[in-house]
Parts: structure tokens; sequence; C-alpha cells
């Protein structure tokens, strides 16, 4: 894969680690960034809450979070609603599998990447950043639902590990780190792995992928050895 699966004049996201941050509220170590994102102007936001069973509560939640912020948030999963009625796509945390299972049920990958390529912004968290990638290959979570495939939105060519926790050498736990489960994910597949400490989120702009939020970020790319980038840190190139 290149970077000019990128390279479009409406492709622009910003994929989150995580919704919530010890300590604060949902979205709340995210917002100054969601804000920038977004812009001055009100926008209507569709939100994609298939990745939690009680969907109407995961809706009622992110419609206040958003209002909070001065934007108007829908659901897709209310009667009567459609993603074209929306100029931004934020598709919550959750489940990755339930997630995908529903985006590919309801038929809404092709509709969602016509809509990113068209200028829609795109916001993701944990799953919903997942799932902007080219496939589910590197999620953590647990198969309770099994999609047709794990091919995902492919907003990007690259995969994320949200949530990344570095080893723990005082750690008795004997099980993989999550760094040994993306590498064994390399020794089959090329694209390269974004580790996402909590609190950091990547946004892209059209050619330019830039780390933002407060943690660093560990990448992953077959053949090379994992390295660091700080918060500000542009990965257009590592990426490619």
């Amino acid at each position: 894969m290149t970077m000019d699966h990128v390279r479009h004049p409406g492709r622009r996201l910003l994929l989150i680690s995580n919704s919530t941050l010890h300590g604060s509220g949902y979205l709340d170590h995210a917002e100054s960034w969601i804000r920038g994102f977004l812009g001055p102007s009100r926008r209507r936001v569709a939100f994609v809450p298939h990745a939690l069973h009680d969907r109407e509560a995961y809706a009622s939640r992110a419609r206040d979070r958003f209002s909070a912020m001065g934007h108007e948030l829908y659901s897709l999963h209310e009667p009567g609603r459609s993603l074209e009625e929306a100029e931004v796509c934020f598709v919550g945390g959750g489940n990755t599998f339930r997630l995908l299972d529903a985006l590919q049920r309801l038929d809404l990958i092709a509709t969602i990447r016509r809509g990113v390529d068209a200028g829609m912004l795109y916001i993701g968290s944990s799953a919903g950043s997942i799932v902007a990638c080219p496939t589910l290959k590197t999620t953590k979570d647990m198969p309770i639902v099994q999609p047709r495939s794990f091919d995902a939105l492919g907003l990007v060519p690259f995969q994320i590990s949200p949530h990344y926790l570095d080893p723990d050498p005082a750690s008795t736990h004997m099980g993989e780190t999550q760094e040994e489960r993306i590498l064994q994910y390399l020794e089959e597949n090329e694209a390269p792995v974004v580790g996402l400490r909590e609190g950091s989120m990547l946004r892209v702009d059209e050619d330019s992928i830039t780390l933002e939020g407060r943690a660093a970020a560990r990448v992953f790319r077959k053949g090379h050895p994992p390295m660091e980038v700080g918060p500000g840190g542009g990965l257009e190139r590592v990426l490619g």
C-alpha cells in the first residue's frame, strides 16, 4: 500500500486512541483537538454507535458531549437517519468485531468511504480508529460476533493498535505483551502499525499525518526496529 490512499482532497481524519482518559470524562482529554479539527462552524455529526450493545444510551452520551462543543449530533441507529445528512462521521469505541459486523451488514463501508472521499470529516475513537484501517487484525477485542471478513474501511494504509501499553518489566504476567502481538502481526502482514498510547491521536490532513495529544506513539514496520514519535511529529514518511 502507498500513501496515495490518504492523498485525497476530501480525506481528513482524527483517529483517537481512547474515549476516556483516567481522571477525566468522556472525550475531555481530546476536546481541544476535536475542536481544532472541526473548526469554529457548527457541524452536523452522524454518530455510529454500533460498537456497544446499548446504542440509545451511547448515542445520548455522544450527543451531550458534542452539544457541549457546539455541534449537533444524531445517531445512525435512529429510524430515518442517514450519513448523507452529515458533515462529520464519528465512530465510537467498543467491541471492534461487533462494530465491523454492523458496518458490513448495514452496507456502511462503501457509504462512509464515499463520504470521506467527498469531504466528510471522520473521527474515530478506539474501535472507531481501528476500522478506519485496512483490516481488523490489530484489535485486542474478543470476537463476540463474526464479521463477513476482517476488511475494514481502508481510509488509511496503515494499522492502529490503540490503548498501547509498554511492556512492564516488573509484571509477573506471562502472556504476550502488546509489542509481541504487533511483531507477530508483522510476521504475516506488510502494513505498518502505530501503537497509540492513551491520550494520543493521529490527525490525517490529505497527505500529512501528525501525532497529536499528550503521549508519544510507537511505530512498527516490517524489517525495521520499532521507533518512537513524539507529539507534533509527522509520520507520513515512515508510514508510506
